[in-house]
């Protein structure tokens, strides 16, 4: 099947509520016990809530068959704030695709450094891409404390090809 990239829109607030919902709650279930996914996801998909965010975000969408199947957000600093892939979707290089769009992106409009703060689940999605581990941290969410990773990856610019791409550490 095969995968679209697209910008974000306002519009994709139904989809990404969604996304975020079912990544929480059924892909980090191996990692975020039942207590630590509900009080970063909540019990159900805060629609009204993801409207007011996503129109505000940048980034970008990934559809297959006309269904939206994943999301990434980059903001003009080059923090990298939400990543998620429906588990349904998962291991088919969706979550890849993204992240070139986003490094891509980051590229093209002067940012030279990449970060996020990567939940236990995602660490070793970046760390394979060559996204290094700042520290970890542990972070409250309704009173739960949740492990992260503020990771990094430097971006390299080819001055005389005019091109940028994103590595590791220099």
């Amino acid at each position: 099947m095969t995968t679209n990239i697209r910008p974000l829109r306002a519009e994709d607030f139904p989809d990404v509520g969604r996304i975020f919902f079912c990544a929480i709650h059924e892909g980090t279930r191996h990692v975020y016990t039942l207590d630590q996914r509900r009080a970063w996801a909540g019990d159900t998909v805060n629609l009204a809530g993801w409207k007011d965010r996503v129109k505000d975000l940048s980034g970008f969408i990934a559809e297959e068959g006309g269904e939206a199947v994943g999301f990434m957000t980059i903001d003009q600093t080059g923090y990298v704030d939400l990543a998620f892939v429906l588990p349904s979707a998962a291991g088919r290089g969706i979550g890849g695709a993204l992240l070139m769009a986003v490094e891509d992106w980051a590229a093209r409009n002067s940012a030279d450094r990449l970060t996020t703060a990567a939940s236990l689940a995602a660490r070793p999605f970046f760390e394979k891409r060559g996204w290094c581990v700042g520290k970890e941290e542990e972070v409250d969410r309704q009173g739960v404390a949740l492990t992260r990773f503020q990771m990094h990856k430097t971006i390299v610019r080819d001055d005389e090809q005019g091109s940028s791409t994103a590595s590791g550490p220099p």
